[in-house]
């Protein structure tokens, strides 16, 4: 499904990103945005734990794997859309940015929005992938058989 017709896609989408995306990246580019639109804190950021499960192969039985910090928080603009941040860490900051980008994706701010913050934080994250993909594939190691032509 395209996310660009289906809301909720899209929705969690910009919200994966934001929770993936570098604080300090994140915090330079909201800056650059402009003045933090007026809201009211329905939720301040706090900061509590999450169980990560896993599955062995990605296709075997979940097991519970630990527990993860999150830190989350919801705001309210004064048009009354309402947007939530969850972020991995104690970062409350991060957590309350996350949530006013949240907010402010759902009104007609979105495309300048996507613009400014969400396309470089997207190209800043393919990149830093890219990087890792090609400092591990310095180290990889082919692994062959010869035959030794005895039967």
């Amino acid at each position: 499904m395209n996310p660009a017709s289906d809301p909720t896609s899209a929705r969690q989408a910009w919200m994966s990103l934001l929770a993936k995306a570098p604080e300090d990246g994140l915090a330079r580019l909201w800056s650059a945005a402009g003045p933090e639109p007026a809201h009211r804190v329905l939720r301040a950021p706090e900061t509590g734990a999450v169980m990560v499960r896993g599955r062995a192969g990605a296709v075997g039985a979940a097991f519970n794997l630990g527990e993860m910090t999150v830190t989350r928080c919801s705001v309210r603009l004064e048009d009354g859309t309402v947007g939530h941040g969850y972020v991995q860490g104690r970062s409350k900051a991060k957590a309350m940015t996350a949530a006013l980008v949240d907010a402010l994706m759902q009104t007609a701010a979105a495309p300048v929005l996507e613009q400014q913050l969400l396309q470089p934080l997207r190209a800043a994250l393919a990149e830093a992938a890219a990087a890792r993909s090609a400092r591990a594939a310095a180290t990889k190691v082919d692994f062959f058989t010869m035959v030794r032509g005895e039967d």
